[in-house]
């Protein structure tokens, strides 16, 4: 059974903009800033950005008290209240802010979704199936909870229900702070509560109020058709969704991951060789179950959760699935020397939680006895890339990928390398290629039997050489839907000269068909 915490931030506009305004102030560090600061203790109002008739979105304390309420006019609000302190509202910002706090809820569990529009975008949905004994309990969990956001001066209501309609009502319109709802008990819970608990729209709710259904209790039980004739269909969708009649899909932060280990530590920790011993560990307690399915850790994300609730993540990308601490410990180390001044620890992390979020079956390896050189080569290619990648970036780390097209230069294609690597496609008869293609083919002149013989000796790069042997040649035909009908046809050589060198080096175009004198290139190099 799903248990849903709802975390409402009553206040969370005003939150975000104060705490803003004081970031700004000590930034400057001016003794007369361009403009005044808000002064909390005096009533303050955050307005929609509107040309016409602006409204108030949302409220402080002392605001409130004076009668003024979301939704009002502006132009009310300041007959009222002459010294009234307004501020635009910035939606984006708001949400912005909103995500950072959700990723630092994730220390309590992985599953964090925001409050979506018909919610009110002002809270948070926690998931914590399988996460509150972690702490002792969901009332340990949202004592924990309620503490921290009342240390950071961030004015809360939290609720648990088993739905996320449930948990957003009681968390809204209790009368209770911080309600614990068992499973089954929705209808007794919700029945005595105002009918705005459901999240219906303005319109539905005033309609209700005027047939005199003010409760949510007047409505459980009653015949379902009159309701759906008059009403949109979201309104018996919203009622049913609380009372878990109905799902309620939440969109997370990111996937929840099936291997996931976090830890909350005694003290708080800043170096960086005590970030890698806790996260050996975390890896180390999750290898039993990647063990028992058969899979491996191909991409990690390690979260770092701060004592001032600030949290960083940093991602691990991995050529092949792994399942060894040690090796996940040697590329943390190179990823947080890489970042090591962006990563501020300021008074220590607290919480680490280490999850893998990409996995992949991984088949069973012998460790000891007979292993073949390229199983061992191939692996230690592995764990240089890996490195190089955490060290340099993903976007240092390139690779060679087929191409549909049998033109050389265009055959293959440099890319960054990506999580899975495309297959080279299998050919009847493989045609010898250079190890080094020259970027642009050079130009070179070659004395050669007519009309289509091999070259006899070529002059390349200012030094004349005679050529000892040659094979070939390889005829290409031109792709004249990329450069036109009247493209000239490749042949191509591999040649070696008296000295050992060895080229290959083609003759554009055919003699006495496409041109009267045919040009050569010298277009890679063998070893």
């Amino acid at each position: 059974m799903p248990r849903i915490v709802s975390l409402w931030l009553p206040q969370w506009p005003v939150h975000r903009r104060l705490s803003a305004e004081q970031r700004e102030l000590r930034a400057t560090e001016r003794k007369h800033p361009p403009r005044a600061p808000v002064d909390p203790t005096r009533p303050f109002v955050i307005a929609e950005a509107s040309e016409t008739a602006p409204r108030i979105v949302a409220v402080n304390p002392a605001a409130a008290d004076a009668g003024l309420v979301a939704g009002m006019r502006l132009a009310d609000a300041r007959a009222r209240l002459g010294s009234l302190q307004v501020r635009e509202a910035d939606p984006t910002a708001d949400t912005a802010a909103l995500e950072r706090l959700a990723h630092w809820a994730t220390r309590y569990t992985p599953s964090v979704a925001l409050f979506e529009a018909e919610s009110g975008t002002d809270g948070l949905f926690l998931d914590i199936t399988g996460a509150a004994h972690l702490l002792g309990g969901e009332k340990n969990l949202l004592a924990d909870l309620a503490k921290r956001l009342a240390a950071a001066a961030l004015p809360a209501r939290l609720a648990v229900a088993e739905t996320p309609g449930a948990a957003w009502a009681l968390a809204h319109f209790a009368r209770t702070n911080r309600p614990i709802l068992q499973a089954g008990t929705e209808a007794d819970a919700l029945a005595p509560l105002p009918v705005e608990a459901l999240r219906l729209d303005p319109a539905t709710a005033a309609a209700l109020r005027r047939l005199g259904l003010k409760r949510v209790g007047t409505l459980i039980g009653q015949n379902r058709a009159p309701f759906a004739a008059r009403f949109e269909k979201e309104f018996l969708l919203r009622l049913d969704r609380a009372l878990g009649r109905a799902p309620e899909p939440l969109a997370f932060l990111s996937p929840p991951s099936a291997y996931t280990q976090g830890r909350t530590l005694l003290e708080p920790i800043d170096s960086e060789e005590a970030i890698v011993a806790v996260a050996t560990r975390l890896m180390g307690d999750l290898v039993p179950r990647l063990e028992a399915d058969g899979r491996g850790a191909r991409a990690l994300r390690l979260t770092l959760y701060r004592v001032d609730g600030v949290a960083h993540e940093v991602p691990l990308g991995l050529a092949l699935p792994t399942r060894s601490p040690e090796h996940v410990a040697r590329l943390l180390r190179l990823r947080l020397e890489r970042h090591a001044r962006s990563l501020e620890a300021g008074f220590g992390f607290e919480t680490l939680r280490l999850s893998v979020t990409v996995a992949e079956a991984m088949a069973p390896r012998q460790r000891t006895f007979a292993r073949s050189d390229e199983t061992e080569r191939a692996r230690r290619c592995t764990r240089l890339h890996d490195a190089l990648r955490q060290r340099l970036g993903p976007q240092s780390v390139r690779h060679l990928a087929p191409a549909e097209s049998h033109v050389p230069e265009r055959s293959q294609i440099s890319c960054i390398a990506p999580d899975e690597t495309s297959a080279w496609p299998a050919l009847e008869t493989v045609q010898p290629r250079p190890p080094l293609l020259l970027a642009h083919p050079e130009p070179a002149s070659v004395v050669a039997l007519v009309p289509d013989g091999p070259p006899l000796r070529i002059r390349w790069r200012g030094t004349l050489s005679t050529v000892a042997g040659a094979e070939g040649p390889e005829r290409i035909a031109a792709e004249w839907w990329r450069e036109g009908a009247d493209a000239p046809t490749r042949d191509y050589y591999l040649v070696e000269d008296a000295t050992g060198r060895r080229l290959w080096l083609y003759r554009e175009g055919i003699p006495g068909r496409e041109t009267a004198a045919a040009c050569w290139f010298v277009h890679g190099l063998f070893p």
